[in-house]
């Protein structure tokens, strides 16, 4: 079992699957001949061939639009977009067409695609390279919104995506590319879509993140008893597990580095208050970036969510 980093292990699993079944294809812009932008990719063009890693154009509503019509004619394409940021270009093609494929032909036809894209910020990239923006793409029914959290995840959770019959939006946290290693079998195994985990078990309060946020909340939450949720699945997430652990605790800190407003965090806090809102013994607190653009480099570290705050919220929801 070697112990490697996030790039390696999509890599590990994008590999794997193309040898496991060959109607898997990988296109997007420099995935071939560069392995793309941050190299998940690399070899793959050498290994498998130009028909079955393909660069296309600088056009991201091209890119989901041929994912879209391999998936329907029976392929398993994985469209990479380089920043999610550069994902709003394909944003007909996602909501119009990726979604509502199923329901359109009344199931007679289904949608089997994956976009990777980076998301998130950390590594200081001017506009758009940073978003986080994945709220948007939860409020489309059809798409399924994963992410994971570490290697071990993203390996498992990219090979259930590649697998599932609908079409899955895979955000791979910026900031955790090469930021931690962990032990990743070499053998294939998949994480289910839509299941959360209790990555730190607790009695006092509950904290809920997913993606990069979670590296921040695991050193945030060492001299607490709490428990730590990772989602993992953002869209549809495991509100069962949010809701057993809200029961078990009483109180609720939401994380994550999207701005506030309409933050998935709000959906979160909206399904406790709606299903579990006897179980709570104080308010539920959010932790977020704020309701700003993402700024430049130098301003970055003020907006992402920090270790301080996450430790203030804990505080404050420990006082009722």
């Amino acid at each position: 079992m070697a112990r490697i980093n996030m790039v390696q292990a999509l890599n590990m699993a994008l590999g794997s699957e193309m040898k496991r079944d060959d109607r898997v294809v990988i296109l997007g812009e420099d995935v071939g001949r560069d392995g793309g932008v941050f190299r998940v990719t690399e070899g793959f063009q050498e290994q498998f061939g130009s028909e079955r890693v393909i660069d296309t154009p600088i056009s991201e509503s091209a890119i989901v639009g041929m994912a879209i019509g391999m998936a329907a004619y029976g392929l398993l394409p994985v469209a990479e977009i380089q920043f999610l940021g550069f994902s709003y270009a394909a944003f007909d093609q996602l909501f119009v067409h990726a979604a509502r494929l199923r329901s359109r032909s009344r199931s007679r036809y289904n949608c089997p695609m994956v976009v990777r894209t980076p998301y998130g910020g950390g590594i200081k990239a001017p506009e758009l390279h940073e978003e986080s923006s994945e709220a948007f793409f939860c409020h489309m029914p059809g798409i399924k919104v994963v992410v994971p959290s570490g290697p071990y995840t993203a390996k498992g959770l990219l090979l259930a995506a590649i697998r599932d019959p609908d079409p899955v939006l895979f955000l791979e946290p910026t900031r955790l590319y090469r930021l931690i290693k962990e032990e990743v079998p070499d053998g294939e195994y998949t994480i289910p879509l839509g299941k959360a985990r209790v990555v730190r078990e607790g009695g006092d309060l509950t904290v809920i993140a997913w993606g990069s946020m979670l590296e921040r909340v695991m050193k945030a939450v060492e001299r607490y008893n709490a428990e730590v949720i990772d989602l993992l699945t953002l869209n549809p997430f495991d509100a069962v597990a949010v809701l057993a652990s809200v029961k078990k605790t009483g109180r609720v800190v939401i994380v994550h580095e999207a701005p506030r407003t309409c933050g998935f965090g709000a959906e979160i806090a909206a399904t406790v208050a709606e299903q579990g809102i006897m179980d709570l013994r104080a308010p539920i607190l959010r932790v977020t970036a704020p309701d700003v653009p993402v700024p430049l480099s130098k301003l970055f570290d003020y907006y992402i969510p920090s270790i301080e705050q996450i430790t203030a919220a804990i505080d404050e929801v420990l006082r009722y």
